[in-house]
């Protein structure tokens, strides 16, 4: 069996009037989250986020214009889904994206990772977000349009 990796990346797609595209996942239903996913051997934190983006929604985030938010968090991987990592391996470093879009926009979902999609105003996604890393990364997103404006 091949190991995931315990970094990862957490790509917020948001629009310019602040709604955020949320995830269901298909393993957890009632988990929402932006798109996430591990590093593969050999890719970068932005190779990572392209593919994840266009896996999970079928966008293409090199066009869209990805930007790394420099940031990162440390966290302990939840016990259900620690069987995939190495024996040993409790924690998870996870690098923040962010990913604007004019309009909300139709997305391709997977069907093995997520069961539905919504967009919902940035208060009401960091309410539903189910991680304490994805509601941090959109309770940013206020201070950083009005920073880049």
């Amino acid at each position: 069996m091949a190991y995931k990796t315990p970094v990862s990346v957490l790509v917020v797609i948001y629009t310019p009037d602040l709604q955020v595209l949320l995830l269901e996942r298909a393993d957890h239903p009632g988990y929402w989250q932006s798109v996430t996913g591990s590093c593969d051997p050999g890719e970068n934190l932005r190779q990572t986020a392209v593919r994840e983006v266009a896996e999970e929604t079928g966008l293409n985030a090199e066009t869209l214009g990805l930007a790394d938010w420099k940031v990162h968090n440390v966290f302990e991987i939840y016990a259900e889904w620690r069987h995939r990592y190495a024996p040993g391996v409790t924690h998870n470093t996870e690098h923040v994206f962010g990913l604007e879009v004019p309009q909300p926009v139709a997305v391709r979902l997977a069907p093995r990772e997520h069961l539905s999609h919504v967009w919902l105003p940035w208060e009401e996604a960091a309410a539903k977000a189910f991680s304490w890393t994805n509601v941090a990364a959109i309770k940013t997103l206020p201070e950083r349009l009005s920073r880049s404006e």
